[in-house]
């Protein structure tokens, strides 16, 4: 797999790397980007073997929130279907293994991962990537992360596990520290089999009887950002993991998306001063996007297959950040440089753990030549031509949602860059 790829002929000026789930872990973890939620029992199938969306690069097929209990049966022999028939036009060379995005199942429960699993064949984990364990905590993880290295050991393959921090031990002030740790404990313990940490804010919003409007982010929302910041705070110090961003639930997004005239102004400057971009749905999602970049967030969840492009590319490195990473990873004997734009002061011991974000971020995502290239990267017709100033965009048509109806709505990593 790799990003973009519904951009083909899109210039960068350090091309994303392709990757798959045998891709050392230590950069895997950064490729994830988007990773889009359905329900198990959706079928997938024909969509991967046509390559029919190709900038989709990891998928979630869902057997607990997004399924009913009665169609649990159901969405796991839909699930076998799908990685048998994935590996087989791979080995028969039908499909292209670029073209084979990252799937992972979320389980519902230690019993019904077990049942799951015993179902699988080694032919059919050669396609699956790893499993998700909702509403993970102290007194389930151990078990999960248990019977995973079982089948790792089992099949002789690679699964990762991924836990979701969503429950409400983690969301009450007084609980949370505790359980955080006690959390980490457990991850520690499996750290080789753990690929990113996610998290859950529509679960933690529910515990508090509050719900995010269109016109304000996740971090707007005091009680459900302190949970976030105290999850970044233990998990994300000194890149120990990577922890993705939570779902944004608000979609009325194009069809297709194409700017007459470029902005001529940066992607930040318009998303943070509310200055309108493309509607309020999407320009919810990337103003929160920005906001999770900020606070060291990578990727997030996604229900709707049009945010999917938008993550991605605002998940691209600028040519600035870039030089300023290399510079930093680059002068592992210390002191303070003068920045690529000649405009900051890069301190290399305090901005290292920053520079290896960003060296990762790049070979998962590539690298643009600054924040105007983040329009080209997501539009649909943009690049080629001259920036303009703006003076409209083609108003947005709806899409067929594949979690919903389309409703219109108002360890330590290497320094040196040569071993990135």
């Amino acid at each position: 797999m790799k990003h973009h790829l519904y951009h083909p002929d899109y210039s960068f000026i350090v091309d994303p790397v392709s990757f798959d789930k045998y891709t050392n872990r230590q950069l895997l973890q950064y490729c994830l980007g988007a990773t889009m939620y359905m329900p198990g029992t959706k079928d997938f199938t024909p969509k991967i073997l046509s390559s029919a969306m190709p900038g989709l690069t990891t998928i979630v097929l869902c057997f607990e929130d997004a399924c009913p209990a009665g169609q649990i049966q159901q969405a796991e022999q839909n699930v076998y279907h799908l990685l048998d028939a994935v590996t087989a036009a791979v080995e028969n060379g039908v499909l292209d293994p670029d073209r084979v995005p990252l799937i992972f199942v979320r389980i519902r429960n230690p019993e019904q991962f077990r049942h799951f699993a015993q179902g699988l064949t080694k032919h059919q984990v050669h396609s699956l990537c790893g499993i998700n364990f909702p509403k993970f905590n102290t007194r389930n993880g151990r078990a999960y992360y248990t019977y995973l290295k079982e089948l790792n050991q089992q099949f002789g393959e690679i699964l990762y596990g991924m836990p979701i921090i969503e429950d409400a031990t983690v969301a009450c002030k007084e609980t949370r520290l505790p359980e955080l740790l006690g959390i980490k404990e457990i991850l520690n313990e499996f750290h080789d089999l753990v690929l990113q940490v996610r998290v859950g804010g529509t679960d933690f919003s529910s515990v508090f009887g509050v719900r995010r409007g269109v016109d304000y982010s996740i971090y707007d929302i005091a009680v459900v950002r302190d949970c976030l910041a105290d999850i970044i705070n233990v998990f994300g110090r000194n890149n120990d993991y990577i922890v993705s961003g939570p779902v944004w639930e608000y979609f009325r997004a194009p069809e297709e998306l194409m700017f007459d005239n470029l902005p001529s102004h940066g992607l930040e400057d318009y998303l943070l001063k509310r200055i309108p971009l493309v509607n309020n749905e999407i320009d919810g999602l990337l103003r929160e996007v920005i906001l999770d970049k900020a606070n060291g967030f990578i990727g997030r969840t996604v229900i709707h297959p049009t945010h999917v492009k938008f993550v991605n590319a605002l998940m691209a490195v600028t040519k600035e950040e870039y030089d300023d990473a290399m510079m930093i990873l680059d002068h592992a004997e210390g002191g303070v440089l003068n920045g690529a734009g000649q405009n900051k002061m890069n301190e290399v011991n305090p901005h290292t753990n920053w520079a290896t974000k960003i060296a990762y971020r790049a070979k998962a995502f590539g690298v643009i030549e600054n924040q105007a290239a983040y329009f080209r990267l997501f539009s649909d017709n943009a690049w080629g031509a001259a920036p303009k100033p703006v003076e409209g965009l083609l108003a947005p048509t709806p899409v067929e949602g594949l979690l919903a109806p389309q409703t219109p709505s108002a360890g330590a990593l290497p320094l040196h860059p040569a071993s990135l």
